[in-house]
């Protein structure tokens, strides 16, 4: 593109009220697991890439949409960590079955997010949501994107995050 060099970089930052998801876990720290509690997660989310021919990285709006649906996915569920070596979870007849040491709970399928993620840590969390935004961003032609960093804000002044270029 005229005028600029290789190495700029334009990025676009989306956060805010729709962005954000209410949910349950008990993650797991050493030997220990959590208590089930829950948080009012906020979302942050940063695009960085070429200007299209619009002279722009992408629509706010459009990377509202996309961040806001992957939120949706995981509002007001338990959030349930599948890959984790220190929780058993297993899927019965309506729902799910999760055991840590001599604790047991049952919760019913429509509550419970299972996800492909050894822990429910805001990290993890960020990761996957980066993977569901990289795949709807891809699906989507803004072929434009390098890179993609989001923020999962558990509490205010405490949030975990994960970024990674575009492949």
């Amino acid at each position: 593109m005229t005028g600029e060099r290789p190495a700029d970089q334009r990025h676009v930052t989306v956060e805010g009220v729709r962005l954000r998801f209410a949910a349950a876990h008990m993650a797991t720290l050493g030997d220990e697991l959590e208590p089930l509690h829950g948080h009012n997660y906020v979302v942050r989310c940063r695009v960085e890439g070429d200007l299209t021919a619009d002279r722009w990285v992408i629509d706010f709006s459009v990377l509202k949409r996309v961040v806001r649906e992957a939120c949706e996915q995981l509002d007001h569920r338990f959030l349930l960590q599948r890959e984790s070596r220190a929780v058993a979870a297993v899927e019965v007849e309506g729902g799910w079955e999760v055991r840590f040491s001599d604790r047991v709970y049952r919760f019913p399928a429509s509550d419970v997010m299972p996800l492909p993620i050894e822990n429910t840590t805001a990290e993890l969390l960020a990761e996957w949501l980066w993977t569901r935004a990289a795949d709807a961003l891809r699906a989507g032609g803004h072929h434009n994107i390098r890179r993609i960093a989001v923020d999962v804000e558990e509490m205010p002044g405490q949030s975990g995050g994960y970024a990674r270029d575009l492949g």
